[in-house]
Formats: C-alpha cells, sequence, structure tokens
C-alpha cells in the first residue's frame, strides 16, 4: 500500500505541473502547428504569406481546362462573415497557371482577430469556378493557417 501510495503522488505532482505549463502557455500547441495552406482539387495552393494589413495567396489550376473563377470568399476563425477577395477572384485561370487571390485588411471579415506579428492566423476559404466548356458554377474550399509576418 505504502507503493501505491508514493507513485500516486509522484504522479499527481507531475500532472500538476504539466497543468501549470499548459495553463500558463508553455505547451501551446499554436507554438508548435507548422504554417499551411491547402486546397482540395482542382486546386492547389502553391504560395500564401499573412501580414499585418494583407492575406496573399496564390492557387494553381490542376483541372485539366481553364476555369473562370467567380469569386473566392475567406471566413476566419469558423465565423459566418465572409469577405471576397480584393483582387484575383474574376479572373480566367489558364489550365496550370496560377491565380492570385489578395485581402487587403479592410477586406477581412469581423472574426480575424488582429493581426499582430507573430500571431496564429486561421482562415477558410471557398471558391467559385465554372470551368471552360461547361456552364454549371463548382465549388472547391480551402484553409490557410500561417502565423503573421512582419
Amino acid at each position: 500500500m505504502e507503493f501505491l501510495m508514493t507513485y500516486g503522488w509522484a504522479i499527481l505532482v507531475v500532472l500538476a505541473a504539466i497543468g501549470a505549463l499548459a495553463y500558463f502557455g508553455v505547451l501551446s500547441p499554436d507554438k508548435f502547428l507548422p504554417d499551411k495552406c491547402t486546397a482540395n482539387p482542382p486546386f492547389a495552393c502553391t504560395e500564401y504569406k499573412v501580414n499585418s494589413t494583407t492575406v496573399f495567396m496564390k492557387l494553381q489550376n490542376s483541372a485539366g481546362v481553364d476555369v473562370a473563377l467567380s469569386g473566392v470568399t475567406i471566413s476566419c476563425n469558423g465565423g459566418t462573415n465572409v469577405a471576397n477577395a480584393t483582387s484575383g477572384a474574376a479572373s480566367t485561370v489558364i489550365n496550370g497557371n496560377t491565380a492570385t487571390l489578395i485581402w487587403d485588411g479592410g477586406s477581412l471579415p469581423t472574426g480575424c482577430g488582429p493581426l499582430g506579428n507573430g500571431n496564429r492566423f486561421r482562415a477558410t476559404y471557398d471558391i467559385t469556378y465554372v470551368k471552360s466548356g461547361e456552364s454549371v458554377s463548382h465549388t472547391g474550399s480551402g484553409s490557410i493557417q500561417a502565423r503573421v509576418e512582419a
């Protein structure tokens, strides 16, 4: 019984130390998560950057045909407010080429929070497009997770 009590107290002390570290943010997973940008087919996110005033992203068309982008909206932190890209969202993207999408600070929806240097930025985006030779509109999606750069 004494043996079990000794190990029980030792385990309790270790759990309390881990809890204290997590409470004060030392073990915050946001500090260790990598930056990433994903896009569902037929697009691929090739470049991205978030700074204090803009969100910049390049999407490559890999649909096999040209596509006409009719809108790209972004939503931050699971919010319902969305914003259209201020440039690059209304253009034809030739197969294999990229579209440059930019959301400036004034066009980002509420819920994006302060884009302070070093903060984490998370957002999802939806792409509305029409393939060349078709009249039906398609929707794709993706996400971006990055540390805000200076």
